[in-house]
């Protein structure tokens, strides 16, 4: 079992920035896959950004050279910084996660098994 927990949602006008951290409770060099996704209401969720174990990793179209996903091992940390905020970017973010070989290859889409509990991201026109 994994606990995710997420952090740094907010409100930002249209082209600001934000850094989303997730927290998780196991060590991230052993979990194989680690994302972030994004959920409006009405809407199915939508893979942003991936990252495996070994750094690789992975974007939707929508946030490629705009968003960045990295992890600080050291602190069992995730990270998801978001540039160039657009007002569609506005949305619940969550991290996921999954400690299973058979996740591999890690792409953005992948979510995971387990799955922080989101943090809300607004972005104003």
């Amino acid at each position: 079992q994994v606990q995710l927990v997420e952090s740094g949602g907010g409100s930002v006008e249209s082209g600001g920035s934000l850094r989303l951290s997730c927290a998780a409770s196991k060590d991230t060099d052993r979990l194989y896959c680690m994302t972030w996704s994004r959920e409006v209401p009405g809407k199915e969720r939508e893979g942003v950004a991936g990252i495996d174990r070994d750094g690789r990793i992975s974007y939707a179209d929508s946030v490629k050279g705009r968003f960045t996903i990295s992890q600080d091992n050291a602190k069992n940390t995730l990270f998801l910084q978001m540039d160039s905020l657009k007002p569609e970017d506005t949305a619940m973010y969550y991290c996921a996660a999954d400690d299973s070989k058979e996740s591999l290859p890690c792409e953005y889409s992948n979510g995971g098994i387990y799955w922080g509990q989101g943090t809300q991201v607004t972005v104003s026109s």
